[in-house]
């Protein structure tokens, strides 16, 4: 994937004048810890002309909920729009006024509530949250298929349970990208791989499962009742499920200025189906095909193997959700991913500034600290010398806890190295996703090759060599490693584009993103070493068995200012 830098002519460049035709595809993903904005050239969408960004967090509020405010959502789109229109200026000397598409991405799942006037009823309830247990094993058996506790129906199943005040005034709920989409458009609809993580699909009909929708309106109408609504029509509150490659409105007024308050920003873009971070992860790693698969570490960390048969049983490790195409999908998804380790590396960097430590006469850095720390982790033992580490700042649903306090553990006759315990760090960040995987193993699912995408990846042949051993499968990593989602929604708006001005107007997902996009990509794929796969089966074996003592913390040390340990009876059995 090529990324033109400099300032160039726009009566020459042929970057600017695609920028000053609109003939480009503008890409937006709101993750867990940055806002991205991505352009790229519709027309050749590896050509990324421009990047924004804006940095935020989600925030621990008062009634122990994980949350975004609303007002951090638009704050912080504006500022990673207006990023990339700097960088756009600074690059080719020109700023975009259209796009020939634009697409929203954002974090999958959790729970946004409107009422009929469009007024939000609850703060955004994110899929950290893990105070959904009684209605998830509820939906979960009453559906016979497994219901994550952050799915959206499993929030509004346990408001309904909870007689929550706003369940009587309910109107429509959506995700991140469908709300960002709806201001943008005043269009209510889903991507289906984002929908997949609202209520679930029926992949012959590329829509919500109409015989679930009709048992959950069944299963909440006394409880709905209680809550002081006369039953529930859960089809009326969820938005319209749409393909890749369908129409889904385009940018308003409003939606302009809401992006760029400047003005500049013209509206009438069309705008592809939002879809959710999985979505946009599986695109941007051309894992849309059967047997091929991804792994996206952030602050969360998620496996996503498309399926050459459906599940021989329900696990609760396992979601079946789909491609932003359609096709089924088995996804592992932990609440925790890379969060911990980043904070460790943030220790070292403050050690590092305290010494006065510096690299050929300028201060180390942070980059070069997690390159020194990573690389030391391939001096470590393959069990990581019996240390343990711990990542779960939150909740873990597959390990069965209700909320997390990161450790390290050790015992007397560990090796406590900074090797090892590095490699232990990383280790720790593939734990719980290991426990789901082996999960698939079990059902016999194959697979060709996994991709990893995310921050962790940017060190060559630490992350992608630790990941193929705990998955004994070859782990390939690309140039889109570090773009990541908001390329990957900006290639699904060039994709719906192509679609309707006529070019590759029945092209299946697949085949356009391996004719127009990976192409000629350079993918450097690692084969799993045998000494890792025994040496990290070693350390998840220790991992398991520690998982006691996790629960034991979490139940003996609250959260600073709490004085009462996790409520144990919504903990997912």
């Amino acid at each position: 994937m090529s990324d033109t830098t400099g300032t160039a002519n726009p009566g020459t460049d042929a970057s600017a004048q695609a920028i000053l035709d609109g003939r480009t595809a503008l890409g937006i993903e709101l993750g867990s810890t940055r806002i991205k904005a991505c352009l790229v050239d519709a027309d050749d969408p590896t050509r990324v002309l421009a990047v924004g960004s804006h940095e935020w967090e989600n925030e621990f509020t008062d009634d122990r909920r994980w949350s975004y405010p609303l007002d951090a959502v638009w704050s912080g789109l504006q500022s990673a729009y207006a990023g990339l229109v700097a960088d756009a200026e600074r690059r080719h000397g020109v700023q975009p006024t259209t796009f020939g598409a634009i697409g929203v991405s954002a974090m999958m799942h959790g729970y946004l509530a409107f009422d009929a006037q469009g007024e939000p009823l609850v703060p955004f309830r994110t899929w950290r949250n893990t105070s959904t247990g009684r209605a998830a094993a509820e939906l979960s058996a009453a559906f016979g298929l497994n219901i994550p506790l952050r799915w959206s129906i499993a929030h509004l199943h346990q408001a309904v349970l909870d007689a929550e005040p706003h369940v009587a005034r309910l109107d429509f709920i959506t995700t991140l990208a469908g709300y960002v989409h709806w201001r943008l458009t005043g269009r209510k609809v889903l991507g289906i791989g984002d929908a997949s993580g609202m209520f679930p699909i029926d992949s012959a009909t590329g829509g919500y499962d109409t015989g679930l929708l009709d048992r959950y309106d069944g299963l909440a109408a006394e409880p709905a009742e209680r809550a002081g609504r006369a039953g529930i029509r859960v089809a009326e509150l969820l938005p319209e499920v749409l393909a890749a490659g369908e129409a889904a409105g385009a940018l308003t007024s409003e939606g302009a200025r809401l992006l760029d308050p400047t003005g500049a920003l013209l509206p009438g873009a069309p705008l592809c189906p939002p879809e959710g971070d999985a979505g946009t992860g599986m695109v941007a790693t051309n894992s849309v095909a059967p047997r091929t698969g991804n792994v996206s570490a952030g602050t969360s960390i998620f496996a996503m193997v498309v399926l050459e048969r459906p599940l021989a049983s329900a696990h609760h490790e396992i979601d079946l959700v789909t491609t932003p195409a359609g096709d089924p999908v088995a996804m592992v998804h932990c609440n925790n991913g890379a969060s911990e380790l980043a904070a460790w590396a943030g220790l070292f960097d403050r050690f590092a500034a305290a010494t006065g430590a510096t690299r050929a006469g300028a201060p180390i850095g942070r980059d070069a600290v997690f390159e020194t720390l990573f690389s030391e982790a391939l001096d470590g033992e393959a069990d990581a010398g019996g240390l343990l580490a711990y990542n779960t700042l939150a909740g873990e649903p597959i390990a069965g806890l209700d909320e997390g306090r990161p450790m390290v553990v050790r015992t007397p006759d560990s090796r406590f190295t900074l090797a090892n315990f590095m490699r232990a760090q990383l280790y720790g960040v593939f734990g719980t996703l290991a426990l789901g995987m082996r999960v698939l193993d079990g059902e016999g699912v194959e697979i060709d090759r996994m991709f990893g995408h995310g921050g962790i990846f940017r060190t060559a042949g630490v992350a992608q060599r630790f990941l193929a051993g705990a998955l004994d499968a070859p782990v390939a990593v690309g140039e889109t490693a570090a773009e990541g989602g908001a390329w990957g929604i900006a290639v699904l708006a060039a994709y719906q584009r192509a679609r309707a001005t006529g070019d590759d107007r029945d092209a299946s997902l697949g085949a356009y993103l391996d004719d127009h996009v990976f192409a000629g990509s350079a993918v450097e794929v690692v084969e799993p070493e045998a000494s890792d796969v025994a040496g990290f089966t070693a350390y998840l074996e220790r991992y398991r068995a520690g998982l006691a003592a996790e629960a034991a913390a979490v139940a003996a040390l609250a959260p600073a200012g709490l004085t009462t340990s996790p409520d144990e009876s919504t903990k997912r059995k």
